[in-house]
């Protein structure tokens, strides 16, 4: 048992030490999708080391105790913001308020044909700005029934697992589709205005995840990430990132974007919501995001019913009172230059993410 421990409990260190490096290969930053995981591992592990030596007093099992905490105590460095026992990042609107926008996230996996529930839902929470991922023609033939309540819609459909399409109960007065980074892998940008008249921006992405299948590095995902983040940084008007990162909310590259553009995570201080993966319990994470910036207050969030896909829909419904709030992230000047060249990506400055800047 000894030396079964030890062998497990020194995997999960290297799995815990690995994203310190900078590395941008798939199989080093995939370790930052399991950080939950492992320190419930590193949990069970130390519990058991200390029930063992109270057993046999053997002293190696002093040793695999002691590194069990040591991983728990770096692991949950990174995902102590994210739980209930941290500040929150963005304040609690007042029950009384109405909300400004209501956006509803859902990556619908091409390969799920299981619209009505998908459109059950959509119907259940009428969210005023609906986002499908990985929806291709077919998806935009079942979701067309949705158009009566929705009569503006942005249409990108594409069978490579890379489709997007964008439904809104608000007048969409500008919009465009950007290929920022890789060809075929778009992005949906608008500008738009709510109820009350106050006009808004959305930025729609999913990059592509660092992978065996699709990219051995995170370069690409993280170079759109870190391309938003700067074009977006000091926004004349209340401004909205969403969508499947294919990235965590812990992460560094993810922390990098939140740092660089100033822009807030309303599930700090209120849970992970993780929306993947939907068949497996035991390894899910926060894969599907929505920063916003400052001034935003959040009257709910949350992770909706299954509906056939691997991945959850997250509902956000904000309220906009031009609140006084910052990120609880280091400023921007204290980043390290190098730490932001090695995410970018030499090509990223060929295409430019649309800032609607207002006109005169």
């Amino acid at each position: 048992m000894l030396i079964a421990l030890a062998i497990i409990i020194g995997f999960f260190l290297l799995v815990t030490l690995l994203p310190m490096s900078y590395s941008q290969h798939y199989l080093v930053r995939s370790c930052d999708f399991v950080r939950l995981q492992v320190f419930y591992i590193a949990s069970f592990v130390a519990v058991t080391s200390l029930f063992l030596l109270w057993q046999s007093s053997a002293i190696g099992y002093v040793f695999i105790a002691l590194t069990s905490l040591l991983i728990m105590i770096l692991q949950g460095k990174w995902i102590y913001p994210y739980t209930w026992l941290a500040k929150k990042e963005v304040q609690s609107a007042p029950k009384h308020i109405d909300h400004s926008v209501r956006i509803m996230s859902a990556n619908v996996l091409m390969s799920n044909h299981k619209s009505e529930q998908l459109i059950s839902l959509v119907d259940e929470h009428q969210p005023d700005l609906l986002i499908t991922l990985e929806s291709d023609s077919w998806w935009e033939n079942k979701l067309s029934v949705i158009k009566k309540n929705y009569p503006y819609y942005i249409e990108c459909p594409k069978d490579n697992r890379y489709g997007m399409h964008l439904y809104s109960k608000f007048k969409i007065l500008d919009a465009q589709i950007c290929e920022l980074i890789e060809e075929d892998i778009p992005s949906i940008h608008i500008l738009f205005e709510n109820d009350e008249g106050l006009q808004m921006q959305g930025h729609f992405i999913h990059p592509a995840p660092p992978s065996p299948t699709e990219e051995d590095s995170s370069r690409p995902r993280d170079s759109e990430l870190i391309m938003v983040a700067k074009a977006l940084k000091n926004p004349t008007r209340p401004t909205i990132v969403a969508g499947d990162l294919n990235d965590v909310a812990w992460s560094r590259s993810t922390r990098l974007f939140m740092q660089i553009s100033g822009f807030l995570d309303p599930r700090k201080g209120r849970g992970f919501y993780n929306t993947f993966h939907a068949s497996y319990f035991f390894m899910r994470w926060p894969l599907d995001h929505l920063f916003h910036s400052e001034g935003f207050k959040v009257k709910r969030i949350k992770r909706l019913a299954k509906y056939g896909s691997d991945h959850f829909a997250l509902l956000t419904e904000l309220s906009y009172e031009n609140a006084n709030q910052e990120s609880l992230e280091d400023k921007p000047e204290d980043l390290k230059h190098e730490e932001i060249q090695e995410l970018a990506m030499n090509k990223a400055d060929k295409r430019k993410v649309p800032r609607f800047e207002e006109k005169l």
